[in-house]
């Protein structure tokens, strides 16, 4: 019989460590240990999630470990890649939070360790890979219910939840700027739903209007996208109203040749209750669709390429790809102030 996946997490500054390791779990696989520096504030939620679990002493105990197989990276979003190429280095497969890195640097020595080991490095895109609408509207979409895509429109905004934010979290250096960081997410579903596998950035600009006693913290970001297959559009921010009972009214709008699909991922304001609201207008249908049953097959996907070393979950160039673009769209608009 095949042993189960075993897996360690490095690093838990972010609380997205909650949804990847639990989401493993969930498949069958086996949580060995962690390892993370100092005293991170997400520690006693961890804890609650995962009791029993063992502290590692050190780093270098979890990558000698012959029994791991894959390495959850959740650290600073600037100390990512590093950890991701130590482990890539031990023999490691990576599903690592996003931004799987913050510097053009960093991407290139990312490309060269994945290259060398031929280890997986994953980013796990919570806003679809964690999200039973958007597993329906891929489905949707592969159906051809909408015709060819041709344009995203992603909406990011979040909760700035000031009080639980670590001093890393306004730090532009430390968390990449808000494109690269937020603004990732809403790039990978670009690429992912209109089939493309490359991109022009046409469109970028950051600011900070409501914050300005944090000069690192850029609150506000879009970005356009321009590829052979179609359009997108971005926009992130740190304004959820307080009223707003989640973290954030995250939506997606898919636009078809023949039709097109509405996610209201998180929350239907002023309409019904729960999460993963989906509207598709076609020909024939305009309807809300129930999307509980979708499923996260990501996480089956990537345990299934780990065991099989094939690209089930994410193409690896994909990944790449997303954390390209997410880094060019933020120099571009940086360099426009």
């Amino acid at each position: 019989m095949t042993a189960p996946l075993t897996f360690a997490a490095l690093g838990l500054d972010h609380r997205h460590i909650y949804g990847m390791a639990g989401h493993m779990i969930d498949v069958g696989a086996r949580f060995k240990c962690w390892w993370t520096a100092g005293e991170p504030g997400t520690l006693d939620g961890f804890d609650k999630r995962f009791p029993g679990v063992p502290r590692a002493v050190d780093v270098e105990d979890v990558l000698s470990d012959p029994e791991i197989d894959l390495i959850l990276i959740a650290a600073v979003p600037c100390d990512r890649a590093e950890l991701a190429i130590r482990a890539m280095e031990a023999g490691k497969d990576v599903m690592t939070d996003k931004p799987g890195c913050t510097t053009e640097g960093q991407l290139a020595a990312l490309r060269e360790a994945q290259a060398r080991t031929g280890r997986i490095w994953s980013v796990d895109f919570s806003e679809r890979f964690e999200v039973p609408s958007v597993t329906r509207a891929g489905e949707l979409v592969a159906e051809g219910a909408i015709g060819r895509v041709v344009q995203t429109v992603g909406l990011g905004p979040h909760r700035l939840n000031r009080p639980t934010r670590p001093d890393w979290f306004f730090e532009r250096d430390a968390y990449g700027g808000i494109l690269t960081d937020i603004a990732s997410h809403q790039i990978d579903q670009f690429l992912h739903f209109t089939g493309s596998t490359d991109a022009e950035v046409t469109l970028a600009s950051i600011g900070n209007f409501a914050n300005p006693g944090d000069p690192g913290l850029q609150d506000f970001g879009e970005l356009a996208l321009r590829s052979d297959n179609g359009h997108g559009y971005v926009r992130v921010d740190w304004y959820t109203p307080d009223a707003l009972p989640t973290w954030g009214d995250g939506r997606l709008a898919i636009l078809g040749t023949e039709g097109y699909i509405e996610l209201r991922k998180y929350v239907d304001v002023g309409g019904v209750e729960g999460t993963d609201h989906l509207i598709l207008v076609n020909g024939t249908r305009c309807e809300k669709i129930a999307c509980a049953d979708a499923g996260l097959p990501y996480f089956a996907r990537l345990a299934a390429d780990i065991r099989d070393r094939t690209e089930t979950a994410m193409p690896q160039a994909h990944a790449f790809k997303v954390m390209e673009l997410a880094l060019k769209a933020q120099a571009m608009a940086e360099a426009r102030g």
